[in-house]
């Protein structure tokens, strides 16, 4: 059900963006630092959106490496007290009477 529901959002949202695209066919001039293009408008609204996408990834990139060290060293401590813990069980326990 979960995959019929994504594969209906996707085709409406595929079908609305070549609407758009169609709709906006009209060249528009993009100027920059280095020069000028001229290109349609939904392909430079598709390629901000695709250059948002890479830089917000990279910019996550960090945050999730550090993450991922740290669930790494909080597993080692996990595992430390979880042998400790099996140390303490399997001990003898002296009589405290």
């Amino acid at each position: 059900m979960k995959r019929i529901v994504f594969l209906l959002f996707f085709l409406v949202v595929l079908v609305v963006g070549l609407g758009f695209a169609v709709i906006n066919i009209d060249p528009v001039k993009v100027n920059y630092y280095l020069g000028s293009v001229e290109m349609p408008l939904a392909l430079l609204i598709v390629l901000s959106i695709a250059v948002g996408g890479v830089l917000g990834v990279l910019a996550t990139t960090g945050k999730i490496v550090g993450a991922k060290g740290e669930c790494v060293r909080l597993r080692r401590m996990l595992n430390g007290a979880e042998k400790e813990l099996e140390k303490l069980r399997s001990s003898p326990q002296p009589d405290t009477r």
